[in-house]
């Protein structure tokens, strides 16, 4: 019984994920225009070092329209065919490869799992886009099934639609910016257009499938944040702390971390992506953990901040009201209507008149506070943790975010500042409270989904406040000795 109940819910899964992602292939049809070809590729694999390749992560933009984890992968989407309007383009069967690196999707599987019922081998690909970039047949593909296409062709007005990562000049071509050179030396009669725009706007506001897979991320994420707090204490590791996250993760069923965990103890709370979780903890520090969980493709993000000895000091609590108050009333701020922008607004006022009242601003209505507060408020998070979308687009329900405000009080953002006159003035005056709070940094991050009733804080079950952490942390089995690392 409990085998069947499992089958169940597992194919139930893959039905709701095909219609999902039908569902996404048919809006972005909708917007492409009859006379257009859309290609989106598969990630590359990616060397770790020599024969070794790093654990496989697919395009997010190709696994939004598809649900295909699987590398060597090409969609192809033409709104103008009479009927074949998505093929899909899979990595030939090899069972000598396959002994190797597991075993592939039939094309019947790819069909179950993505909706696409066109299944091609990926070795017909060169030879598809020519004959389409040439207005010949190509197996199912003939002169009637892509005559919208082919008219578009001859009379120099086709688009080839293609996912061009927008970047700076100096980066180099991506993979996609090749392609789109190769097509453009080899063939005439279309212009490639970027369909980045079309997807941001999609992936912005989440599914109800998604949401639900957002959901269960943040719930996985934090367990393994609360993990974390009981397996911290003094003379433990940063890195027992991060294995415990992780293996609290991974034991619920997440595919991997969202991004590197970030564990940083004492001084180290005050490096944003601190990146090494080897400093053994002492009583009196506080730890900053930044962690979270991939599950299913869809990512959460979650920071607490806690004593490590399990009470707050009279100086860690000062700098952790201003941060907790800012990151409340930047709640308040996220409502349909609003902005990511206009919720850094709404906490960077706290958290400069927090900084003015302790001293470590001289004037609350300057950027001076950006010296201890260096980072945004909010990020879009879904498919990737720094999701797509700009800071000033009007929230509506549907779209997930975070809420961080955060505070790193470091002696090095004094003794860097340019000796101007002014800046000599600024340290004599804030100096005595830099050196009262330095080493401390303190971030509070929430997930965050906006639904019809308002936002949605999906990480409410961490620990947040001061009397909640410390009494967390009083659960813990603390060993009386800790042996040598």
């Amino acid at each position: 019984m409990v085998l069947m109940a499992a089958l169940t819910a597992s194919l139930s899964r893959a039905d709701a994920l095909s219609d999902d992602v039908t569902a996404k292939r048919a809006r972005l049809v909708a917007k492409l225009g009859r006379d257009t070809l859309f290609i989106a590729h598969s990630a590359p694999s990616r060397v770790y070092s020599l024969d070794v390749n790093y654990e496989y992560h697919q395009d997010s933009n190709l696994y939004y329209l598809t649900g295909i984890a699987q590398e060597e992968t090409i969609l192809v989407l033409m709104p103008g065919n009479t009927t074949r309007r998505e093929i899909l383009f899979m990595r030939d069967r090899d069972a000598s490869r396959e002994h190797w690196d597991g075993t592939l999707l039939s094309p019947e599987e790819a069909t179950a799992r993505s909706g696409v019922t066109t299944v091609l081998r990926a070795s017909q690909f060169d030879d598809f886009i020519a004959a389409m970039l040439t207005g010949r047949r190509f197996g199912p593909i003939d002169e009637g099934e892509a005559r919208a296409f082919f008219t578009a062709l001859a009379n120099g007005n086709a688009r080839v639609s293609l996912l061009l990562s927008p970047g700076r000049v100096s980066d180099p071509m991506t993979p996609e910016q090749t392609f789109a050179r190769t097509l453009r030396d080899r063939y005439a009669g279309f212009q490639v257009t970027d369909a980045t725009p079309h997807l941001v706007a999609m992936r912005l506001v989440k599914t109800p499938y998604e949401q639900t897979l957002l959901v269960r991320a943040a719930e996985i994420s934090a367990a393994a944040q609360i993990a974390g707090m009981l397996a911290a204490h003094p003379a433990a590791y940063e890195y027992e702390v991060k294995a415990a996250i992780e293996a609290a993760s991974r034991s619920r069923g997440a595919i991997s971390w969202a991004y590197p965990s970030i564990v940083g103890s004492g001084p180290n709370t005050t490096i944003l992506h601190y990146p090494d979780s080897r400093r053994q903890m002492q009583s009196g520090d506080l730890l900053l953990t930044d962690a979270a969980c991939n599950y299913d493709y869809m990512t959460s993000d979650i920071t607490r901040t806690y004593p490590v000895n399990g009470h707050f000091t009279v100086a860690q609590k000062a700098i952790y009201d201003i941060v907790l108050a800012a990151q409340d009333e930047a709640f308040k701020a996220a409502t349909a209507g609003s902005s990511l922008q206009q919720i850094h607004d709404k906490a960077s006022n706290v958290i400069r008149n927090g900084l003015f009242a302790l001293g470590l601003i001289t004037d609350p209505k300057s950027d001076q506070y950006r010296m201890w507060f260096t980072h945004g408020t909010s990020h879009y998070i879904g498919l990737d943790v720094h999701d797509v979308g700009a800071n000033t687009v009007k929230l509506e329900p549907g779209m997930a975010f975070t809420i961080e405000p955060g505070l790193y009080i470091r002696q090095s953002a004094l003794d860097t500042l340019p000796r101007t006159p002014e800046n000599l003035a600024l340290i004599e005056k804030i100096q005595p409270a830099v050196t009262k709070y330095a080493g401390i940094g303190i971030r509070i991050e929430d997930s965050i989904l906006l639904d019809t009733t308002g936002p949605r804080r999906l990480s409410a079950a961490v620990p947040r406040t001061i009397p909640e952490i410390e009494a967390l942390m009083q659960q813990r089995t603390v060993p009386s000795t800790t042996a040598p690392r």
